[in-house]
């Protein structure tokens, strides 16, 4: 793991319990950064640490004008007298951001070190690197804006929203506080998801010191599936979970069962989700008799279906940030073939949690799940080696352990909050 760190003195100086503001900006649309931000703050308080909340919604944005959210998505000086204001009142030690554009904006950093804390932020998509956070454009991954002081392109494809001039701002606020040296120098630890989003935001000019990886967590623990014999799997499906949508690698997997269909008796299909091709699927159904689609599933349906599948097929075409349904097949030992791309090419690693293919090539994911279906031993052998890859990293109790490790680093970084700290112990009823 890239960065190794170890908990350092300073967390043992001021004992095992610490005070820490966690900061979100929610979007429109409900989504996996909201359930992380909630996730870790549940956490920390049953480890004992006191954490504070401190939300905004992006709701607001629509009775403000296009010239305000531009002047607080590049400098919000109210965020900044607040984060400051409750840094100082509460005696925070860490100020942990998981999303802060449009309304928090850097000013938050600047005003948390200002005030004493060290400063986290987890970089939950590719927004430092990339527009759209995607780094996707035209149906195909795009990298033009990584590592480019003013990310111009972005502008001229108006990659955000389809919109130059909201395309604009976003461009400007990421090419100022660059200038500025806010990105390296007012935050003290970067969370990364993934080596793969490490070395784009290295690429992009992130503090290569500063940049942790720490994946999220699946919690509560589901438990490991029931084995599957090598008689039972042949006959097991796969399984896709997720958003029905192009990005997520569908008119592949779709293809690639019409390719298998061919063959006699081709492996079933479950299809799980909603989106914007809920109708090609539907199609793809009543055409294909090994494809089921099952629409939406809770999340005890879709564990019940992952544990009885031979494999979760993940055909995304996007450098995803670190795909929650595949650490949810990991925790049922289910293995994954998976597109040869970005974070799930690093997740999975082929022969022992499962199998990589070409991206958007459905013949050779057709060949890949064939091979799964003719080699039940080999796939067999791969389950236990899937859940043991989620109880290595995927954990709750892992998740914190590397938190509190990228904590301490981040708080041996602040040379101001060290001070802080000396002068706090100095008085006995502080």
């Amino acid at each position: 793991m890239a960065n190794p760190v170890k908990p350092v003195a300073i967390l043992q100086t001021l004992g095992s319990r610490l005070r820490i503001l966690l900061l979100h900006n929610y979007y429109l649309h409900a989504g996996g950064e909201d359930m992380v931000f909630a996730d870790d703050a549940n956490m920390l308080e049953e480890n004992g640490h006191t954490v504070f909340r401190h939300t905004v919604h992006n709701d607001v944005v629509h009775g403000m004008s296009s010239l305000t959210v531009a002047g607080k998505t590049l400098w919000n000086a109210e965020s900044y007298q607040t984060i400051y204001q409750l840094v100082r009142r509460d005696n925070i030690d860490i100020v942990h951001a998981h999303n802060t554009f449009p309304l928090l904006s850097p000013a938050v950093y600047s005003a948390a070190r200002r005030a004493g804390a060290a400063v986290v932020q987890t970089l939950h998509n590719y927004r430092f690197a990339c527009a759209n956070a995607l780094l996707y454009r035209n149906d195909a991954p795009c990298e033009k804006c990584v590592g480019k002081l003013v990310p111009w392109p972005a502008v001229v494809h108006s990659c955000y929203r389809d919109s130059r001039a909201g395309s604009a701002v976003l461009t400007g606020m990421l090419a100022t506080h660059r200038v500025l040296g806010t990105y390296q120098e007012s935050v003290d630890a970067y969370i990364c998801l993934t080596e793969f989003a490490r070395e784009i935001f290295i690429r992009a000019g992130l503090p290569r010191q500063k940049l942790f990886i720490r994946g999220n967590m699946v919690h509560p623990d589901p438990g490991a599936a029931a084995p599957l014999s090598t008689a039972e799997l042949p006959a097991a499906p796969a399984v896709f979970v997720g958003r029905l949508g192009p990005e997520k690698g569908l008119p592949t997997l779709l293809e690639a069962w019409d390719i298998l269909a061919r063959s006699s008796n081709p492996m079933p299909l479950k299809i799980i989700g909603d989106g914007p091709l809920i109708d090609l699927v539907r199609a793809a159904a009543a055409k294909n008799p090994a494809v089921q689609y099952l629409g939406r599933q809770n999340s005890e349906q879709v564990y019940a279906h992952l544990a009885a599948a031979a494999v979760l097929a993940f055909p995304s075409v996007v450098y995803e940030g670190l795909p929650k349904t595949i650490l949810e097949a990991f925790a049922k030992g289910t293995p994954v073939v998976a597109s040869a791309r970005g974070s799930a090419q690093s997740l999975v690693t082929p022969g022992q949690t499962g199998l990589h293919f070409k991206p958007q090539d459905a013949a050779d994911l057709a060949a890949k799940i064939s091979w799964c279906r003719q080699h039940p031993h080999e796939l067999a052998a791969m389950r236990p080696r899937a859940r043991q890859e989620y109880l290595n990293n995927f954990t709750m109790p892992t998740s914190y352990a590397r938190l509190m490790e990228i904590y301490a680093h981040a708080r041996g970084r602040n040379p101001m909050k060290r001070d802080r700290v000396v002068r706090r112990q100095s008085q006995p009823n502080a």
